[in-house]
């Protein structure tokens, strides 16, 4: 399993777009929108070949159901809310309600797990999976920020049994596992302003 990408949800793509480019010093690329799920996104290219995503509700579009990444219920300001993981098995990570949906932006091809009801895994504990149907995803595609990320911490109540459950199969000691009440993700990212903790 390899860690690909995390998402920040905003209320409208402009305000989450703003909020991250004020903290992390840079600028935001063009992504596109996703007609399946009503939503669009913008994107930071960065080291190792991972991505940082804005996303939130199109308000020009109309969705056919419940949008993906919780983002119907989303409210407040932006933060992160989900990150996005490759398996070397789909299939063995169909879990928590997730189903396999076929994505398209573009030119860009892949399938997603997503639960019917377009909630996160465990509220954004567990992982999200994808598969791609491309050699150049967006991670591999996007021009360099400057940005690295250098740690990703869920605190989870259930931090533990989500460890467990990736022991083994996601190897990237960025990632980190807290015990908490709450349930909050944080990443520390390495930026030309120094380091920015979303």
């Amino acid at each position: 399993m390899r860690l690909d990408h995390l998402a920040i949800a905003a209320e409208t793509l402009e305000d989450g777009v703003a909020w991250a480019e004020v903290r992390l010093g840079v600028s935001f690329q063009a992504g596109g929108k996703h007609a399946r799920y009503a939503t669009h996104n913008r994107l930071l290219g960065l080291a190792d070949g991972l991505y940082l995503e804005v996303i939130a509700a199109d308000p020009n579009a109309s969705c056919d159901g419940a949008r993906w990444f919780g983002l119907d219920k989303f409210s407040g300001p932006p933060r992160l809310v989900n990150w996005i993981c490759e398996p070397d098995d789909f299939h063995e990570f169909m879990v928590y309600g997730m189903r396999k949906v076929a994505m398209e932006r573009g030119d860009l091809r892949w399938d997603m797990g997503v639960p019917p009801d377009g909630s996160v895994p465990l509220d954004g504990g567990f992982p999200t999976v994808l598969h791609w149907h491309t050699d150049t995803p967006p991670g591999r595609s996007l021009a360099p920020s400057g940005c690295a990320l250098q740690t990703l911490t869920i605190a989870h109540p259930q931090a533990d049994d989500i460890k467990n459950a990736l022991s083994g199969k996601l190897t990237d000691p960025r990632v980190r596992f807290v015990g908490a009440q709450e349930i909050q993700l944080s990443a520390a990212f390495e930026t030309p302003r120094g380091v920015v903790t979303l």
